[in-house]
């Protein structure tokens, strides 16, 4: 017998041996459609084992659990020999405890005979084991033990989740406030564990209806949560925040503020620490601060917080001169290529003969911006593909480069934008991929030269706008001639412009790489209405742009209706945003085959209070997640997801959330009362 309490059953193999004391053997993947999650059945099963409870009176007692046998030929009839399997207790293996199915099968010549025994069986979990059928629509729970609930099976667990749903929309106002008293009660009796008011407090921080008192008080008790505070009340909270290390952990997550926050935050840093990973974070995230905040930097007493104060996208060149000055060889360092062409010649050389080799490695660089780098004194130094890249160089060592059989430095210098024609041309014959690839994304060749590079561009990979197309965006012109490029990634940041001709729009919308499309719905306010319609057929949005292209401002709205019945779900689940459409229309997409269209209408304020607590125990995470933000989802339901763990958080996302409850579950975190 395998001892439950070993560790080794928390890999694989201790897995498969715990199947084979128990008489099954795995079987290929758990997740089949349509099958709602374990945690599902075990609300089922505690809702029948309710039932069973004996009614108050005397002599009264509870109906007899069904024998193994006949437990074990309800599950065989109904599921054959294969099954879902989930474990309760602690000693589960790993990854079997939780929401997860794993489906197993009975190889025994009596599939009932076994399974019988199995359920007499000494549980292999002390807590219980569940069974499903394949399809979800009888489970089993086995359990033994002192206070074990015993053998129980519940058949048509899809009817009953659809009887519960009808009872609990037919609940009045006063039930549904006896919910909240009790569950206040039960806050009140035992407590939450610490799981759960963290997940309370990381759901409330976020929760639209939340009083912003109530969201700053959470912040402070939890600091790990103030980057999801709105702006202005992220730079309060850090501001107030008495740790320095969740001001810098809160900054770090959301370092896009505003110049005046940057201002406020640095001359309330107390120690150089944080002042410098203040300007760190700054310089990493190219935050442009205001000129004072910039010259308190470069002035300070630290000489960490001025090589940071260096990096600066808008450090003034006055400063960068005084920089180069400094005592600290790392500020000289850092200071020396930005102030370089304003510098004197004697600084120029003091900075070359420099006493640190970071300071002179630094000051060559920025030297050879101007004077070509001959091959005698790059051999000087180690290979830099820096130098290569961004350095005027000589004939010589182009020659040399040119020749020579490292492909890295080769790419380096296919990039760097003043080499000669002569060379830029043998490069885009190199044999090496990445060499051409370089090539044929420089800003000088014309659009010939850059159809004639032999290149393959995977559609898959994810590419960035080239910074010289970029700077063209504002030139019609200039855009009409590159929208018509060979080359993708030129039309790619292209369609990354704000606003384009409308020839040029027409041109992108039609463009044979998808991801062009792609990046003209995300990115420019031009786009066509049918060329966002026809990208959603495919896209349904990204991190950086989320809602795009549904939430273009020419994304169509009329005349949506008409998808209702489209075979595709992406393209049905659009008719829930036409003006016209109505409540009926959203009941029945809850009810819709595709879990895309379950989603879209479980976020429809319209939603019927039976479907949302129906959508409440949909097969599909997403649209579990989605429904449990639905101010329709009925308090009971509600409650029972505050009080899980892994639904604690969404839940109490809920902008439905009475503010009493609010109110009691930022006190567990908090201890302010008066927070609400």
């Amino acid at each position: 017998m395998v001892d439950v309490s070993d560790d080794r059953l928390r890999d694989q193999q201790g897995y498969e041996e715990l199947l084979a004391v128990m008489g099954l053997e795995p079987v290929g993947t758990w997740r089949l459609p349509g099958v709602r999650e374990a945690a599902t059945a075990r609300r089922l099963l505690a809702a029948a084992a309710a039932e069973r409870e004996p009614a108050p009176g005397p002599g009264a007692a509870p109906p007899p659990a069904p024998a193994p046998p006949e437990a074990a030929a309800a599950l065989v009839l109904a599921g054959g020999r294969e099954f879902l399997l989930a474990f309760e207790g602690p000693h589960a293996p790993r990854g079997c405890r939780g929401r997860a199915w794993h489906r197993v099968r009975i190889p025994a010549a009596d599939p009932v005979a076994a399974l019988a025994a199995l359920f007499r069986a000494a549980d292999p979990d002390p807590r219980g084991l569940l069974l499903a059928t394949t399809d979800g629509e009888t489970v089993a729970r086995a359990a033994s033990g002192p206070g074990a609930p015993g053998l129980l099976v519940v058949s048509g667990t899809s009817a009953r989740i659809e009887a519960a749903a009808r009872a609990a929309a037919r609940e009045s106002e006063e039930e549904n406030a006896a919910v909240w008293d009790g569950f206040l009660a039960s806050l009140t009796d035992i407590g939450p564990d610490a799981r759960l008011r963290g997940a309370w407090a990381e759901g409330l921080v976020v929760n639209p209806a939340a009083p912003e008192p109530l969201r700053r008080a959470l912040a402070r008790a939890e600091p790990s949560l103030m980057w999801l505070l709105p702006p202005d009340a992220l730079v309060e909270a850090v501001l107030a925040h008495p740790d320095p290390r969740a001001r810098i952990r809160a900054v770090e997550m959301r370092p896009s503020l505003l110049a005046d926050d940057w201002d406020r935050l640095f001359r309330a840093a107390g120690t150089a620490r944080e002042r410098s990973l203040l300007a760190m974070i700054a310089a990493d995230g190219g935050a442009v601060l205001a000129e004072r905040t910039c010259a308190l930097l470069a002035a300070d007493p630290s000489a960490r917080v001025r090589a940071e104060a260096a990096r600066l996208a808008g450090l003034a060149v006055r400063h960068s001169v005084a920089l180069v000055q400094d005592p600290d060889a790392g500020v000289r360092a850092g200071a020396c290529r930005r102030a370089w062409p304003a510098l004197p010649p004697e600084r120029r050389r003091a900075l070359l003969t420099d006493e640190a080799p970071a300071v002179r490695a630094r000051a060559r660089l920025a030297q050879y911006q101007e004077v070509p780098l001959s091959l005698a004194q790059y051999a000087g130094d180690e290979p830099d593909a820096e130098a290569v890249e961004t350095c005027l160089l000589g004939p010589d060592l182009v020659e040399h480069l040119l020749a020579g059989g490292d492909c890295g430095l080769r790419r380096a210098l296919a990039a760097n934008p003043r080499l000669d024609p002569r060379s830029v041309a043998r490069l885009a014959r190199d044999p090496d991929d990445g060499v051409r690839r370089a090539v044929a994304v420089r800003a000088d060749l014309t659009e010939e030269q850059r159809a004639a590079i032999r290149v393959d561009v995977d559609p898959s990979v994810i590419s960035h706008a080239l910074p010289w197309v970029v700077e063209r965006h504002e030139d019609p012109e200039a855009m009409r001639m590159l929208a018509a490029s060979a080359h993708p990634l030129v039309r790619r940041s292209v369609a990354r412009a704000r606003r384009l001709p409308p020839d040029v729009v027409q041109r992108l919308a039609w463009d044979p790489d998808r991801v062009v499309q792609l990046f003209l719905a995300e990115s420019c306010d031009d786009a066509p209405a049918e060329m966002l319609l026809r990208v959603w057929t495919w896209w349904t949005g990204s991190l950086s742009s989320p809602g795009r292209p549904r939430t273009h401002p020419n994304f169509p709205r009329e005349g949506l209706l008409r998808y209702a019945d489209d075979p595709h779900g992406r393209m049905r689940r659009l008719a829930l945003d036409d003006p016209r459409s109505g409540a009926a229309l959203v009941a029945r997409f809850a009810r819709d085959r595709d879990p895309e269209v379950r989603q879209r209408a479980a976020e429809d304020p319209r939603l019927p209070v039976a479907e949302a607590a129906l959508l409440a125990e949909d097969p599909s995470d997403s649209v579990r997640t989605t429904v449990l933000l639905s101010a329709r989802l009925p308090a009971r339901l509600l409650v029972d997801r505050l009080r899980a763990p892994d639904t604690a958080a969404t839940a109490a996302r809920n902008p439905g959330l009475p503010p009493r409850v609010m109110a009691a579950l930022a006190l567990h975190r908090t201890g302010e009362p008066g927070c609400r």
